[in-house]
């Protein structure tokens, strides 16, 4: 298994196995926004993913940084997106997760952003993790 599919996956189930995340968005973790008539706030989007090589002698590994988009819509208010991006960065800074195939050396929030939506009802949050991977 790839390197980055592996990362996406297992940072989606410690999303959707997270107490805290769980309680604000259930299981409404996605790949990708769901269709806007089916669409149901708050939930999380996988957005852009950056990968640097990070080879050292006799290793081939990469820095894998994936942004997370977290959504809700309370009318203007910050406050629920806020407790999201919260609970992410809680579950997912340099916690003891484990890669099936690859080995994660390490895994880190790097930036937290909460702002305003152009459309005036959503909120839009960004969590960027940085995963160190040393590949199988």
């Amino acid at each position: 298994m790839s390197a980055t599919k592996e990362v996406r996956q297992l940072v989606e189930a410690t999303l959707k196995a997270d107490a805290g995340v769980s309680a604000l968005v259930s299981d409404r973790v996605y790949p990708k926004p769901p269709p806007a008539a089916s669409r149901t706030y708050p939930d999380i989007t996988f957005g852009p993913v950056d990968i640097t090589p990070d080879d050292a002698e006799c290793i081939t590994g990469r820095s894998h940084t994936l942004q997370l988009d977290c959504w809700s819509r309370e009318h203007g208010k910050q406050d629920q997106c806020s407790d999201l991006v919260d609970a992410v960065k809680s579950a997912l800074h340099e916690a003891d997760l484990t890669l099936a195939v690859n080995a994660l050396v390490q895994i880190r929030v790097v930036l937290v952003r909460v702002f305003d939506d152009p459309d005036g009802l959503t909120t839009h949050g960004v969590v960027q993790v940085t995963a160190d991977i040393e590949e199988a």
